[in-house]
């Protein structure tokens, strides 16, 4: 008797390449007003809430869309939702103390990390022209964020790019694991963990305090307790949470239908995504310099997707 080895799933590397594209225009309009809800509310008070709507959302579109959110595999699911969801906890908990450049920056090696894990952990052959690729993507990032933003290099600076770490983790894990999970599923781990995260945080900031004030601002993001709900945070929050919902489904999509290495080049372009909608909502602008490592972005995103074909 002979067997037939299960076939490894190609790679769309172009249909990726489009539903990144799609997460990155959401997420990037959605992002542009978490500084309304910071001024508000607190970091846990945020994250609980836009959990509680997001599964809410969820729950209610399950039964009209057929959606199926079982997991096949629990263990796996709730491994890559708590790597995902700690990501997500120390990059948006170090813009409490860095500025957002710093913490993006490390929150950005994730492509990198993505191709060094790969490689040697799961020995996927990663070619030249890749290599290339991400370094000029880093190469992009560093001219968009701009070098030098004030902070001190040091034991603070390395928590953001151990979010990127993490990030990476959850991007390989969301194939490599969690290949035969619906996306609907993984967007419901990835919300309840971050629920989980939330509820930790006001129930520990209710048993200890931190001398806030509500003048305090979005400072005060990541040490502010459970408040009372203003119109303003929750409307933005549910946009957050709506706006959540269809990115990282397409972000989640792309990684299941394309190698990890190859999907986690295309998320540099939420950059350029994101200062386009701060020009459009705030009037912000870019400097030669930004405009210069946004066409590095977009030289690596054509490298990858040539290759891929």
């Amino acid at each position: 008797m002979t067997t037939t080895a299960m076939p490894v799933a190609a790679n769309r590397t172009t249909a990726a390449a489009l539903l990144i594209l799609g997460y990155a225009t959401v997420i990037g309009f959605t992002d542009n007003y978490v500084r309304l809800i910071a001024a508000e509310a607190g970091l846990w008070q945020f994250h609980a809430v836009r959990s509680l709507m997001a599964v809410a959302l969820l729950g209610a579109a399950a039964p009209l869309f057929g959606l199926r959110l079982r997991p096949r595999r629990p263990g796996a699911v709730v491994l890559r939702s708590m790597l995902h969801g700690t990501a997500m906890l120390i990059y948006f908990g170090c813009l409490a103390f860095m500025p957002v450049a710093i913490a993006a920056a490390g929150l950005f090696t994730a492509p990198v990390f993505t191709l060094l894990i790969s490689r040697f952990a799961f020995g996927v052959a990663i070619g030249p022209f890749r290599i290339v690729a991400v370094l000029l993507g880093f190469a992009g990032v560093i001219l968009v964020l701009g070098p030098g933003q004030g902070a001190a290099v040091g034991l603070a600076t390395v928590l953001p790019v151990a979010a990127g770490a993490l990030y990476a983790l959850g991007n390989i894990a969301t194939r490599a694991w969690c290949g035969g999970e619906s996306a609907e599923t993984l967007l419901a781990g990835f919300f309840a963990a971050l629920g989980f995260f939330g509820l930790a945080g006001m129930a520990a900031l209710a048993l200890w305090p931190a001398a806030v004030g509500a003048a305090a601002g979005t400072e005060a993001f990541i040490l502010r307790g459970a408040v009372w709900p203003t119109g303003t945070f929750l409307f933005w929050t549910f946009v957050q949470a709506a706006g959540s919902l269809l990115g990282v489904g397409l972000m989640i999509r792309a990684y299941q239908i394309a190698e990890a290495s190859r999907v986690a080049i295309f998320e540099y372009v939420i950059l350029p995504a994101s200062a386009l909608w701060s020009f459009l909502l705030w009037n912000e602008t870019l400097d030669a310099g930004a405009v210069a490592g946004i066409a590095l972005i977009f030289a690596a995103g054509l490298i990858i997707a040539l290759r891929g074909r």
